[in-house]
């Protein structure tokens, strides 16, 4: 659908283009030679510009396609390198299944009441679980449960302490 209007206004510069340059072949020779006059001339100067357009146009579109598809296989390696982090944290923690579900929901952004919800689980259960994440994890609280994962995504400590950052 966004792709719909770029490359409909291409194709309407292409009709416009053609329109111009039989416009001009006629009046110069179907309609007697006149030889080369004012009207003319901006006729071609027209077509010259509307296919100028269309050909920057494309070639714009391209590029943005190339990118668009560039940042979408770098956005689907993130996630997938993301994934595979949590999972070997998740392993280095030693969390059970259930526990690895629930540590999820939690980076996820979900309370205890969305998350015993979603597993069909007792809040007390939850929080059980949550505390028992906590202390494998090293950490107290949901939000330094997540900031786990931020730390590990930044650059090394060096390269954070390089740019000031700490």
């Amino acid at each position: 659908m966004q792709l719909a209007l770029p490359v409909a206004l291409m194709a309407l510069q292409i009709v416009a283009a053609a329109y111009f340059v039989i416009d001009g072949i006629e009046d110069q020779f179907l309609d007697g030679p006149g030889g080369f006059n004012l009207d003319l001339a901006m006729e071609f100067v027209i077509a010259l510009a509307l296919l100028a357009g269309v050909i920057v146009s494309s070639r714009n579109f391209m590029r943005l396609r190339r990118e668009l598809q560039w940042k979408e296989q770098s956005l689907a390696r993130a996630r997938g390198a993301l994934a595979d982090h949590i999972a070997l944290r998740f392993r280095e923690w030693g969390l059970t299944k259930s526990e690895g579900e629930v540590a999820l929901f939690a980076l996820k952004g979900c309370d205890v009441a969305e998350i015993a919800r979603l597993r069909g689980a007792a809040a007390g259960t939850i929080r059980s679980q949550l505390s028992q994440i906590y202390t494998k994890a090293g950490v107290s609280s949901q939000a330094m449960l997540v900031s786990v994962f931020i730390d590990d995504l930044l650059d090394a400590p060096s390269q954070r302490q390089a740019n000031g950052w700490l």
